[in-house]
């Protein structure tokens, strides 16, 4: 019978027949006899995504397809594809199960396999198994041994290659054994040599080496490489060839001793020798080069008697001249580029040729053979581009892949669930591109690239984008040098994959808690505000800012000197919250009401709405940038000038920073969009408010000096802080060139009558500098003040809308209006518009009920006229004191707090030093001491950390100095500062840090930078939180801050037109081995999953144990905290006083010092350890 009678004879023969002898005459008359073998079932020697390809092309011939997978692959899709699937190498390891020919021939012979299938890598290239399946009597899809030995041997190939009259590089004519037969062998051809592996390919076990030095080690890592990947780690040596092309000719052969090309392929974008996007046919490769090549390729195939389907690769030189290099005895992973060009499916063809068919009746002669178009192949791998290509493992939590027309997928692993495991090969997916030309094909394979969606693990998309984009690519003007001569490519615009992010930070709520310290029992309302309307498409009317922005800050100080009618700044923004809620609102919700009070309140003096606490509470527990606030802020309110805290040279910190930090935060502060800076200092030290004032000055806003108010000037018996006092504050501020002079009363002390005294006195001697004071309302007289100060001279006063004032707040802004209402002062503002302002806020401020001040204080009281506790540090304090343990003890805290600033010196209490007599007042309170015990005990006791500071100066100087022997008993060894405290720091090297940043964090801006500068901790805390959080700052506040309810649906706006849709489904009751829990969502409607740490549950049961007090030498934690800092170590020397360990809750950092001289014989904590009040530190003999 003939073949070539009818393909359907054929198809019945296969069915009914076993084995059949046919004959094929062949175009040269060649005849030989030629067993027919119809192959029922195909066993594919592999795994992943060629598995599942050789599967595919069995389904399509009616052949039932078998798979072998290792221990570890038990879940891969790829046993899933096949009709039946058994496991291989038990025991062995992930790589060693699939090299194990004995397992897999076991496999065979009790399945009654009747053909193998190698795939590639592995076992492909190995003779020795191709001969042990055909010694099994089962057919082997691919080469003949005796080819594969040769060909797979790439000594033995280049051999041959010689004999076929086909041109090869200089090289060893065997493998080289040791280090010293490679050093001779460079030494007598020179370098640049190339090491390969002898029996397989993809660039491992390769090589370059251009120094001599490098020869050994080179050798060493090649052999190494080969033996690890292929079995067998034989090297050999050949000369390198600077900047080919790499190019290789598909070939097939039939058993009968034809052969054709199927055209040829690019391979020469590589990275590492390893093929990264490959191209069908080679883009501008002239036609006569491609014949020779094409020809060459042949005569070698036929030469070694090869059949089945294989490549012979060659370099190409720029000159035209080409090399031969190997041939890959097998299908190679770029072998869908020839696919699609040519129509031909290669590995059907494989099996018909390995059941007897030769290649005319397969309609495969030379002359059919044409290509269409352009086809190229990206590897999508798990693998990092910004991290040097590391492959990345773990699972894919979201899928979702690039398709349509002109795009086919060739994939295994990649669905949302599967593992990626850190065994085997990081292709996760082929995705291959054809079209009419190169830049269509590219278009087509950029925008598949660019739909793909893979959370969970990192790929290399990022890279393969900038490949298909780049112009030379386009052009087709490639070689092996194409990545390495182009930078470019590896800068990469990383795609954000916040809705993963933020699905696993809600699933952290969820298992472990809300990830922000909440301080009361209360719970968020599940309410959501109501905005009140604004006109769309309108821009707000007119307002301040467009003084300071188009004249400057001294026409602006000029303008509203003018102004006959009382000004208002509204901190509803910063210090009501601050205020009343510990400083919590988040931006999400100031942005939701910003555009009605940039309509309706385009009057006011300034809208308060940054620096002080919210900037450092922003990073540290709100997980937002501030810097993202206020220019959002911005954009929403372009007319109302933005005023902020400055706290001189603290800038927004707690402690004095090299004066270029300062200035740099100014500058960046302007540029973001703040105009007005109020500038104080926390003692009223001047040398620290003149550089706050230089700083905003010369970044082009407006300064706003403001003398930070204590005592009462109403009172002769208080002569500390009398008229005179602040009085020559004022003329020195003036003098300095502040533009607007400030009244800062934090504590609301400022009675009516010491308003009146104080404002008349100062704008009796200073008529031309606008005067504006600030209050809080904690004694409920806040109004009457304000109102006392406007009618004595003050040009502004602060307030907060209704809802949000009142109490440690600022007096009502209703209130304030409503009473100014038909006189010269009135604010000309309507009461309808305030109404509509505070119904926002009082739904708004219900979402915040873990962190009511209403929890303790349920209205004003006079008694701050006794503690003189600031208004913005009130909620914190009692917060703290929460934290702390001390909830049910405020009452005590606030008396300690009275006495505790008496025994400082009586200061002016401010951020900073405010928190200096905070931190002293809880230390007293948990300690059980009195004032008179804190001044006996000094030398003896461990003070907190930022009273150590004070008393050293690093705040400043306080009026009057500080109080001895206090002081030295403190302080005992410790250094002293006795001027300002940033004049001796050196200036900070904003470029080094921005690249200490750069280390650990992607794309670190400016903005940071500054950031890091004041808060380095925080910051860097910050950055991480967000790298694995995405834009917490975009869900809703009671998601933020407690979570979903089960089956509760929410969305989350992420910008303008990109809108998440949320469900969560539910938690898992069972923990994995792990200690993860499973967490279920939808998310934009399709099922998600994501695993978190039960950080309960993987907790052990341990007992700290606690500080014996009777024993000098145990050293307790004085305070429940995070330790944050060692400073000795197990038989370090130590002496009394000197500090150990330095432990923090909340904001509070506590200094522990040695209580006696010694040595430290053991330490019982590790830096981030959560400790209890009392718990052992560490034993001092």
């Amino acid at each position: 019978m003939c073949l070539s009678d009818s393909q359907n004879a054929l198809r019945n023969l296969r069915r009914v027949l076993l084995r059949v002898r046919v004959f094929i005459v062949c175009k040269n008359h060649y005849s030989n006899q030629i067993e027919y073998r119809p192959i029922r079932s195909v066993l594919v020697a592999n795994r992943g995504e060629i598995a599942i390809r050789v599967f595919r092309a069995c389904s399509e011939l009616g052949i039932k397809s078998v798979a072998v997978y290792s221990e570890q692959d038990k879940m891969h899709m790829h046993r899933q594809k096949a009709d039946e699937s058994y496991m291989v190498g038990k025991g062995l390891s992930p790589v060693e199960a699939y090299l194990s020919i004995p397992e897999i021939i076991r496999v065979c012979k009790e399945n009654d396999i009747d053909a193998v299938h190698p795939g590639y890598g592995f076992l492909s290239e190995r003779s020795d198994f191709a001969e042990a399946v055909i010694d099994a009597g089962i057919q082997f899809i691919g080469p003949s041994p005796d080819v594969i030995k040769t060909m797979g041997n790439k000594v033995a190939a280049r051999i041959a290659a010689a004999e076929a009259d086909v041109m090869i590089l200089p090289g060893t004519d065997g493998p080289v054994t040791s280090k010293e037969e490679a050093v001779a062998f460079c030494k007598e051809h020179g370098l640049p040599v190339i090491f390969k592996a002898a029996y397989g390919g993809g660039g491992r076990g390769m090589r370059e080496v251009w120094k001599m030095e490098e020869v050994e080690e080179s050798f060493e890592r090649a052999t190494s490489e080969a033996k690890a990947a292929f079995g067998n780690g034989d090297v050999f040596i050949e000369k390198f060839l600077e900047r080919p092309r790499h190019i290789e000719v598909q070939l097939l052969g039939d058993k009968a001793g034809n052969v054709v090309h199927v055209f040829e392929r690019d391979c020469s974008v590589q990275r590492r020798h390893q093929k990264v996007v490959e191209i069908a046919p080679a883009p501008r490769l002239p036609i006569e080069i491609r014949d020779k090549m094409t020809e060459a390729a042949v005569r070698l195939a036929r030469h070694v008697g090869y059949e089945n389907a294989g490549t012979v690769e060659f370099l190409c030189d720029e000159s035209g001249n080409f090399y031969f290099i190997e041939v890959n005895a097998r299908l190679q992973v770029e072998h869908t580029v020839t696919e699609e060009i040519t129509g031909i499916d290669l590995v059907q063809s494989q099996i018909r040729i390995a059941e007897g068919m030769s290649l005319e009746d397969l309609g495969l002669t030379q002359e059919k053979i044409v290509t269409r178009g352009f086809a190229i192949q990206c590897r999508v791998t798990a693998e990092d581009p910004a991290n040097d290509f590391q492959p990345t493992t773990g699972r894919i939590e979201i899928f979702r892949s690039g398709e349509g027309m002109g795009i086919r997928l060739d994939s295994a692993s990649t669905f949302a669930g599967a593992i990626i495991s850190p065994y085997y090969d990081s292709l996760l997916v082929k995705v291959i591109a054809h079209g009419n030309d190169m830049p269509n094909t590219a278009a087509k394979a950029q925008r598949s690239l660019r739909e793909f969606y893979i959370r969970g693990v990192k790929t290399n998309i990022p890279f393969l984008l900038n490949v298909l984009g780049n112009d030379r690519f386009l052009n087709g003007v490639l070689d092996t040098r194409f990545i390495d001569e182009h930078p470019e490519l590896f800068k990469f615009t990383l795609s954000s994959s916040y809705g993963q992010q933020l699905l696993t930070y809600i699933g952290e709520v969820l298992v472990n808690g809300p990830q922000t310290p909440l301080g009361t029992t209360l719970k968020p309302a599940e309410v959501n505000p109501v905005v009140p309307a604004v006109p769309s498409l309108t821009e707000p009317p007119e307002g301040l800012r467009d003084i300071i922005t188009c004249v400057g800050p001294e026409a602006f100080a000029k303008e509203v000197r003018s102004r006959k009618n009382l000004m208002l700044m509204d901190t509803t923004f910063r210090d009501a919250h601050q205020s009343l809620m510990a400083t919590r609102v988040r931006t999400h919700d100031l942005l939701k009401i910003s555009p009605y009070v940039a309509h309706k309140f385009n009057n006011l003096y300034s809208l308060e709405n940054w620096g002080g606490a919210t900037f450092d509470v922003a990073l540290r527990f709100l997980h937002e940038c501030p810097w993202e606030r206020l220019e959002e802020m911005r954009k929403r309110i372009p007319n109302i000038p933005f005023q902020m805290l400055l706290r001189g040279a603290n800038a927004v910190g707690y402690t004095s920073y090299p004066d270029n930090v300062v200035y740099k935060f100014c500058e960046l502060a302007v540029k973001t969009g703040m105009d007005i800076f109020r500038i104080f200092d926390s003692l009223n030290y001047l040398p620290n408010l003149f550089i706050g004032m230089e700083a905003a000055g010369k970044a082009g806003g407006v300064v706003e000096a403001a003398i930070s108010y204590t005592g009462d000037v109403s009172d002769p018996k208080r002569t500390k802080y009398d008229l005179k006092y602040y009085t020559n504050l004022a003329d020195e501020l003036v003098k300095a060139g502040t533009h607007v002079l400030c009244i800062k009363d934090m504590a609301g002390l400022l009675k009516p009558e010491a308003a009146r005294l104080l404002i008349t006195a100062i704008r009796d001697k200073h008529p031309d500098v606008p005067i504006h004071v600030h209050t809080h309302d904690t004694s409920g007289a806040g109004v009457a003040s304000m109102l006392a100060a406007a009618q004595a001279g003050a040009d502004i006063v602060d307030v907060a809308v209704d809802s949000m004032s009142g109490m440690t707040s600022q007096p009502s802004m209703g209130a304030v209006v409503a009473s100014l209402q038909g006189t010269p002062l009135d604010t000309e503002f309507k009461l309808s518009d305030i109404s509509a302002y505070s119904a926002y806020w009082e739904q708004t401020r219900t979402l915040y009920g873990p962190f009511e001040c209403t929890t303790t204080m349920r209205s004003g009281n006079a008694d701050v006229y006794m503690n003189e506790i600031p208004g913005g540090q009130y909620t914190n304090l009692q917060f703290q004191a929460f934290s702390l343990g001390l909830g049910d003890m405020f009452e005590e805290v606030k008396k300690a707090y009275q006495e505790a600033n008496f025994i400082l010196g009586d200061i002016i209490k401010v951020t900073p030093s405010s928190k200096v007599v905070g931190d002293l007042a809880q230390f007293m309170v948990q300690n059980h001491l009195s004032g008179d015990q804190v001044v006996e005990k000094a030398a003896e006791l461990s003070f907190p950390k930022s009273v150590v500071e004070y008393f050293q100066g690093y705040i400043g100087i306080p009026y009057g100095g500080f109080p001895e022997p206090l002081r030295s008993n403190v302080l005992k060894d410790l250094d002293r500062i006795e001027e300002r405290p940033g004049a001796k720091l050196e200036p900070m090297d904003l470029e080094k840090l921005k690249a200490e940043l750069s280390k650990f964090h992607a794309n670190v801006s400016e903005r940071d930078v500054v950031s890091a500068a004041l808060y380095p901790q925080v910051t860097n805390e910050f950055l991480h939180y967000r790298e694995k959080y995405g834009p917490v700052d975009k869900l809703d506040t009671r998601i933020f801050l407690t979570g979903p309810k089960v089956g509760e649906e929410f969305d989350v706006t992420l910008e303008r037109g990109n809108t998440l849709s949320i469900v969560a489904l539910a938690t898992a009751a069972d923990l994995k081995p792990n200690g993860n829990r499973e967490v279920f969502f939808e998310l934009n409607g399709q099922l998600n999953s994501v695993y978190i740490p039960d950080m309960e549950a993987m907790k052990e049961i341990h007992v700290h144990p606690k500080a014996n007090k009777s024993v000098p030498g145990e050293v307790g934690a004085p305070m429940p905290g995070n330790v944050i800092d060692i400073r000795v170590k197990e038989g370090d020397k130590v002496v009394k006083g000197q500090p150990l360990v330095v432990l923090s809750a909340m904001k509070m950092e506590m200094l522990v010092q040695s209580p006696l001289s010694g040595v430290v014989k053991k330490l019982e904590i590790t830096k981030g350890m959560k400790l209890d009040g009392d718990d052992l530190i560490m034993i001092i003999e």
